[in-house]
């Protein structure tokens, strides 16, 4: 039996962090302090708490503390320790998001391009972050029409050489440096312009243009005239997007303000990079008690984002002080690398900035709370009608789902996403490439991911890496064969889980559940139906999407590479001749000769191959 007046004496006096847990060992509460001993016994020993902790502490049955070395390893220490858990008593950021960035590697002798979610100290160049895939893709594309850098992860030196270039080549998007061709001044001139565009110096780079774009016109070659225009008009269309705020200061900057409703609260940023407006988004953070102070929000929010983003600005400008700033200085410093401050303006144009993105705060609260709510609801209504009509237990406030994809019989994928409570918890969702499994096999794929994610899940106890919470409810693309295998590495593991199939019709539509061998169907207007539906194509869009990223480095590969005799353009023939790997299959040796370039020899290599 846990005696809490017993265990109040051993607490030592040194900073860490402590967990608070109610009867059934969940954590309800997680705290950072500078002294354990007297921040813990404050608790027990004092009545002036507000109404939520007064309503935590009836319900502690036990706590655990880990000290630390100095209170910033405690703040680090809580943050993680609330996303792992959720305590139900903590002020809680819904979403903590990872921004995309462009990277230009100039530590390679042939820099590349390309989007990325983490900002490594490895010496390449980093742009953004940006709130949208949709502008950094579109910004990379306009770079490789203007600059032709190279996206390929091919590692050059100099000396290797390729002896056809790929696609990017043939639409004119790269100069091909793989074949060996490339003056490497020209290209290192190249890097440097796209360097000074993504760093704001667009306006020099658009009057160097309309400088050529002058010249070709006075020499009558109009091709390269309207070539000069079509890149003016793209670069003035991305600068446009990104608003200027400040002529004099350079630096990165992160404008918080906040608006406090009842029982939440939301927390806006914009995100100010080389002087310029990058992007906004907003935060919603949930259990807000009604004693709770703006300051109190502020800290919550900052050790919750700061603690999971990738990347942090060298100023962070916020509304009012907060208690230990110094403390959040120095994590967030040492986490950057070097010196971050947190400031209040006063006056100027920042606290004009502040104003600004607390009266945004305010607007989304407003409007987007009640809509929040309802999602929630209904959500979690779908939920408890799923509980009902599977005849479980318990809710499943974890549903787990899991799609398998290939793409022309390699590269096959495999996708988890999560969803708690009937919401998306896409920084749970995880990817699995298949290793054990040559060809499109999916029965074997599946029984690949699972037994690898419950292995990790099996043996990750404090990481925070998503796999160490089991879910309620497995959700398989596909019918009785896919969930049977689910259901056997399920109880190979003594796990005792549910396992559905998400069955489609005819027009690949989604139809219902296979549970328990039997068929389970819904109306289109059932809260459940749309609940299954939203799973479904959200586990088969993020495998599409994994696909994407492996497209380029696969462009031309197939399940047809491993044949003897079938070279690349055997290969591309006889994909042009019947359309997809899997009508080569189906075709005789006779057959497989009407492609271009097929002999007898190499048509038997296919057909034996595939039978």
């Amino acid at each position: 039996m846990f005696d809490i007046k017993e265990e109040l004496k051993k607490i030592p006096d040194n900073p860490g962090v402590y967990h608070m847990k109610n009867s059934f060992g969940e954590v309800i509460y997680v705290g950072k302090a500078k002294n354990l001993k007297k921040r813990v016994k404050q608790y027990f020993q004092s009545r002036n708490h507000s109404a939520k902790i007064q309503a935590m502490i009836k319900n502690i049955f036990e706590f655990e503390y880990i000290i630390t070395d100095n209170e910033v390893e405690a703040l680090i220490l809580e943050a993680n320790y609330i996303k792992k858990y959720r305590p139900k008593y903590n002020t809680l950021l819904r979403d903590d998001k990872q921004y995309p960035y462009i990277k230009i590697s100039v530590q390679e002798k042939y820099p590349r391009i390309y989007r990325v979610r983490e900002v490594k100290k490895d010496g390449a160049k980093y742009y953004g972050p940006y709130i949208s895939n949709y502008l950094v893709n579109e910004i990379i594309d306009i770079v490789g029409s203007l600059y032709k850098l190279r996206k390929c992860s091919q590692k050059l030196d100099g000396t290797k050489k390729n002896q056809r270039p790929c696609l990017n080549y043939h639409i004119n998007r790269c100069t091909a440096p793989c074949m060996g061709n490339v003056d490497y001044k020209d290209y290192k001139e190249e890097v440097t312009k796209a360097i000074a565009f993504l760093s704001g110096r667009e306006d020099d780079l658009i009057d160097s243009l309309k400088e050529k774009m002058k010249v070709a016109s006075e020499i009558l070659d109009f091709e390269m005239a309207a070539k000069y225009r079509d890149q003016i008009k793209a670069l003035e269309m991305i600068a446009e997007k990104q608003k200027i705020v400040s002529t004099t200061s350079f630096t990165d900057q992160d404008i918080i303000g906040s608006a406090i409703g009842i029982e939440e609260a939301c927390i806006q940023i914009f995100f100010i990079r080389n002087g310029k407006i990058m992007g906004r988004e907003h935060f919603l953070l949930a259990n807000i008690s009604e004693n709770e102070t703006r300051e109190e929000i502020i800290s919550s929010f900052i050790t919750q984002f700061y603690t999971g983003t990738v990347y942090i600005p060298k100023e962070i400008y916020i509304e009012t002080e907060i208690e230990d700033m110094e403390l959040y200085e120095n994590l967030l410093s040492e986490k950057r690398g070097n010196k971050v401050t947190i400031k209040v303006p006063t006056k100027g144009d920042k606290s004009m900035l502040i104003k600004m993105v607390k009266k945004n705060a305010l607007e989304v609260l407003e409007k987007g709370s009640q809509r929040i709510k309802n999602n929630q609801n209904e959500s979690m209504q779908a939920v408890v009608e799923l509980k009902g009509l599977l005849g479980l237990d318990e809710i499943p406030k974890r549903i787990e789902a899991y799609d398998i994809s290939n793409i022309q019989g390699v590269d096959s994928v495999g996708s988890m996403v999560v969803f708690e409570n009937g919401l998306a918890s896409k920084s749970n969702y995880r990817r699995f490439k298949i290793k054990t499994v040559n060809g499109p096999d999916d029965y074997k794929s599946m029984e690949e991911v699972l037994e690898r994610r419950i292995n990790r899940g099996l043996s990750e106890n404090d990481d925070m890496k998503g796999f160490n919470k089991m879910p309620d409810l497995l959700l398989i693309d596909g019918g009785k064969g896919q969930t049977g295998i689910v259901e056997e590495v399920i109880r190979n593991y003594g796990l005792n889980i549910p396992v559905c199939g998400m069955i489609k019709d005819d027009k690949h539509t989604t139809k219902g559940l296979i549970y328990n061998g039997k068929e389970i169907t819904f109306k289109k207007s059932d809260i459940v139906y749309q609940l299954i539906y939203k799973i479904q194509e959200e586990a088969h869009r993020f495998a599409i999407e994994y696909h994407r990223n492996l497209r380029d480095k696969t462009l031309f590969k197939s399940e047809l590479d491993n044949i003897a005799n079938i070279g690349e353009k055997r290969k591309i023939n006889l994909l042009r001749k019947f359309g997809s790997v899997e009508n080569i299959k189906t075709k005789s040796i006779e057959e497989l000769m009407d492609a271009p370039g097929m002999n007898i020899k190499a048509a038997e290599s296919v057909f034996n191959y595939f039978n």
